[in-house]
C-alpha cells in the first residue's frame, strides 16, 4: 500500500510539473540597440498629430544635456512588418485605430526583457489621451528595461579596482575601460577615454547633516561641488589664470528626490564648466544618505567630449552609479 501511494504521488508531481511546462511559455532573449524604441504605428497616424504626441513624449528632450537630445532613438514601422526578428526588440510603442479604447504597458509578450506601451483608440483624439495618459508610465519602464541592460552588458568585462570598496565601503560595477585617475584621502576620480574625450566618475564623501536648511539647499548643494571641483579637478593650464571645475549657473540644475543602493538620494543634473576657460559638459551627481555610516556619499558622473551627442555617454554614468552596493 505504501508503495502504490508512493507511486501515485510521483505521477501527481510528473502531472503537475508537465502542466506548468506547458503554461510557461518559451521566450528568445530581447534586442536592440540601447535607448532605441521601435514605434509601431501606420504611416498615416506617424505623419500627423497621433504621432507629433509620440514625439513629444518618447523623443522629448534629455534633462541636462549641453544641447537637445531625444530621450530615445524612435524606430518607426508600419505594423505589417513588425514580425520576425523585429518583434524581439527591447522596447516598442505599438499604437492603432481600433474598436478598443486602451494605453497599457505589457511585459514580455514577444522577448525578455520586453516592455510594449500599447495605445489604441476608435479615433485619433481617443488614442492622443492615451498617449497623455500612459506615456510617462511607458517611458519609465523603457529606461528601467534600458538601464537593466546596460547593466548586464557591464558583466562582459567588469573592472577589477578596489579603490571605491578600500575608500569608501562601497562597490561600483562598471566596464574594464575605467581606470582610477586619482586618488585622496577623501576622494577618488576614475574615468575612460573615449573619442574627442573622457567619461568620469568622482567619490567623495559629506557630514550626514550637510545640506539641512530646506530655503538654501539647492545653492549650498552647488557650492559644495565648486568647492570639491577647486580643489580636486583643475582645468587646463592657462598663464597667470587658475581654472578648475564647476557649476554653470546660467541654467539651473534639474534635482529630485530618488533612491539608490536601497537608500534615500537626490539626483542632480546640469552642466559643468571650466573657471577661466571655454569648456563645458554635463554631469549627474547622486547625493546618498548613508546613515549607518553617519555620512552623506557623492557619486558623480560627467563628460568632456566636445561637438559630440552625449545621451549614451550619461546614460552609461547613471546606470554604473545605480549599481552602487554599500559594503
Amino acid at each position: 500500500m505504501k508503495k502504490i501511494k508512493i507511486s501515485l504521488l510521483a505521477l501527481f508531481l510528473v502531472a503537475v510539473a508537465c502542466k506548468d511546462n506547458k503554461q510557461k511559455k518559451y521566450l528568445p532573449e530581447s534586442i536592440g540597440a540601447i535607448n532605441n524604441v521601435a514605434v509601431v504605428i501606420d504611416n498615416d497616424l506617424w505623419k500627423g498629430k497621433v504621432g507629433d504626441k509620440i514625439r513629444e513624449h518618447f523623443a522629448a528632450p534629455v534633462l541636462g544635456l549641453s544641447w537637445d537630445e531625444s530621450s530615445f532613438t524612435l524606430n518607426q514601422m508600419n505594423s505589417i512588418v513588425f514580425t520576425g526578428t523585429l518583434r524581439k526588440t527591447r522596447s516598442v510603442v505599438f499604437v492603432q485605430k481600433d474598436t478598443v479604447n486602451i494605453g497599457h504597458v505589457k511585459s514580455d509578450l514577444y522577448a525578455t526583457p520586453q516592455k510594449i506601451g500599447v495605445f489604441k483608440g476608435r479615433t485619433e483624439d481617443e488614442i492622443i489621451q492615451n498617449i497623455e495618459a500612459k506615456a510617462a508610465e511607458a517611458i519609465k519602464a523603457f529606461k528601467e528595461v534600458e538601464i537593466s541592460e546596460a547593466q548586464k552588458r557591464f558583466q562582459r568585462s567588469l573592472n577589477k579596482e578596489t579603490v571605491l570598496d578600500e575608500n569608501f565601503g562601497i562597490s561600483l560595477q562598471m566596464p574594464s575601460a575605467y581606470r582610477v585617475g586619482q586618488q585622496e584621502d577623501n576622494f577618488v576620480w576614475i574615468d575612460r577615454q573615449i573619442p574627442k574625450g573622457n567619461m568620469n566618475i568622482i567619490a567623495y564623501t559629506l557630514p550626514y547633516d550637510s545640506f539641512s536648511n530646506e530655503a538654501t539647499f539647492v545653492a549650498d548643494i552647488l557650492r559644495k561641488k565648486d568647492s570639491i571641483g577647486k580643489l580636486y579637478i583643475p582645468g587646463t593650464d592657462v598663464p597667470n589664470k587658475v581654472t578648475y571645475m564647476k557649476t554653470e549657473k546660467i541654467f539651473a540644475p534639474y534635482i529630485v528626490a530618488t533612491e539608490i543602493g536601497g537608500k534615500k538620494a537626490v539626483e542632480v543634473k546640469g552642466i559643468w564648466e571650466i573657471h577661466n576657460y571655454p569648456m563645458a559638459g554635463p554631469y549627474v551627481s547622486y547625493i546618498i544618505n548613508d546613515a549607518e555610516n553617519n555620512r552623506k556619499i557623492v557619486i558623480e558622473g560627467f563628460v568632456f567630449a566636445p561637438q559630440t551627442r552625449k545621451r549614451d555617454y550619461m546614460f552609461e554614468l547613471e546606470s554604473i552609479i545605480k549599481t552602487v552596493t554599500f559594503n
